[in-house]
């Protein structure tokens, strides 16, 4: 029952409410920051290391085609991460949300484990691909499901007026076990030679991922869950008759338009700036490998800042000023930023900083956003499916295509591909209406705050 501890469980595992103490508080969010910033970190390693593992993995001579299979698979790891919002996501809505964010990790865990641990192309031939693959698929799986049972959570917890701030701990934690990624490849590619980093190097941040993330289970592992849920929970059962999630959500198709509308743009300058910059300045623009990685872990420190603080304001102003101005600047300002990276790590550093800025106004609220948008019946499903298969289809191709277009001489054209998503963005920001400080709590039976 809510409120009732759980046997041979701390204290601590209550239904949790936004009455809890602070040290409760403290555990509740260092377990979701911790599990998010390690799915983050094993998710986000892949493309930080992809120039050094690749050759392993692939029989090519050219380093460019190496990295072109590499973020082939990068891009084949988004295909599962739909269908992980989905399962997760239903499993988050019937089951609950600490028992989905659970599982998630775990999975998470498994995949990276295994990447660490595989044998190369040169031992097993093609199955080092098909290996990799897999491991791909079951990350993705995990990836998908993990913000939309986080995100929910931290939502339903969170107190009204800071809802935009507490949002931002997860894309800052994300970004913790981004950074540290990035961190990791600049300190292993100062200490290791080339052929080092190339030989076992890369597998190093693998297996250190899988073994933290392992912890953030058993931390996750305790928690409880929301008072929320545990309420909506309470209803289902007392009312008449039975409606699945799916029939719920497709009450919905407007909201899933909009969730879809706003991710796309973002998406897509997310993981080419905040992911794959790096890799894509060592392989396409020549900049020294440790420098440009260095320079992502610097450009990391001002984006974490800046989550906070955009989450911050757009608990003072509302939420679609702080949308608007991201997104905007950053149709504006893509060519010139793309324009700046030449060859040397402070003109990386300089773009990546002005580009992660805009973007953390964005992203540092979008749970938020999404969570005052749905009622608490589908609030997990119906932002994770939508946004999966956005994230899927435009933010897993964007280094691929990026990569691409470079390769093929006409990089200002997948700049163009960008501020056209952006602008659907813009369209779809516009259309919505304000839901700063939104009462969750009443939202069981509503049609969610963007349909009243």
């Amino acid at each position: 029952m809510p409120g009732e501890p759980i046997a041979g469980k701390p204290d601590f595992v209550f239904s949790v409410s936004r009455s809890l103490d602070g040290d409760h508080r403290l555990q509740m969010l260092f377990a979701i920051g911790a599990g998010n910033a390690m799915e983050s970190f094993d998710w986000g390693i892949y493309a930080t290391f992809a120039v050094f593992f690749a050759p392993q993995f692939f029989d090519s001579g050219s380093s460019i085609s190496n990295i072109l299979d590499t973020f082939g698979v990068f891009a084949v790891g988004f295909i599962a991460r739909p269908f992980g919002g989905l399962l997760f996501g239903w499993l988050a809505d019937l089951r609950g949300r600490q028992l989905s964010m659970s599982l998630t990790i775990g999975v998470a865990a498994a995949g990276s484990l295994v990447i660490g641990s595989s044998p190369t192309h040169a031992t097993i031939g093609t199955w080092a691909a098909v290996i990799l693959v897999i491991c791909r698929l079951v990350q993705g799986l995990a990836q998908g499901g993990e913000l939309p049972s986080a995100q929910t959570y931290l939502s339903e917890v969170a107190p009204r007026q800071q809802r935009g701030l507490w949002s931002s701990l997860l894309y800052f934690s994300g970004a913790i076990g981004t950074m540290a990624g990035i961190l990791l490849a600049a300190v292993l590619s100062t200490e290791l030679t080339d052929e080092q980093m190339y030989d076992f190097g890369w597998r190093i941040p693998f297996i250190l991922g899988g073994m933290f993330a392992l912890f953030a289970l058993y931390m996750r592992c305790r928690m409880a869950e929301t008072e929320i849920f545990t309420q909506e929970l309470a209803a289902a059962k007392a009312r008449p008759g039975h409606v699945s999630v799916l029939n719920k959500i497709w009450k919905h198709p407007g909201l899933l338009v909009r969730v879809a509308g706003i991710t796309v743009g973002v998406t897509v300058v997310y993981y080419v700036w905040a992911i794959s910059a790096p890799a894509y300045a060592i392989s396409v623009r020549g900049v020294p490998a440790t420098a440009a990685l260095w320079a992502g872990v610097f450009a990391n420190l001002v984006y974490l800042a800046a989550l906070v603080f955009w989450g911050f304001v757009s608990d003072k102003i509302g939420r679609k000023p702080v949308l608007l101005f991201g997104v905007v600047s950053l149709m504006v300002l893509l060519h010139p930023l793309n324009a700046i990276v030449r060859g040397q790590a402070w003109q990386l550093f300089t773009a990546m900083t002005i580009a992660m800025a805009l973007i953390a106004c964005t992203v540092s609220i979008l749970p938020a956003v999404y969570a005052e948008m749905f009622p608490t019946a589908i609030r997990a499903t119906g932002f994770g499916v939508p946004y999966s298969l956005v994230v899927a289809l435009f933010g897993g191709t964007a280094p691929y295509l990026q990569t691409f277009f470079a390769d093929k001489g006409i990089a200002s054209a997948f700049i163009w591909y960008a501020i056209a998503m952006l602008a659907i963005t813009v369209a779809t920001i516009v259309c919505i209406p304000e839901t700063k400080a939104l009462d969750l709590s009443g939202a069981t039976d509503r049609d969610g705050a963007s349909e009243r």
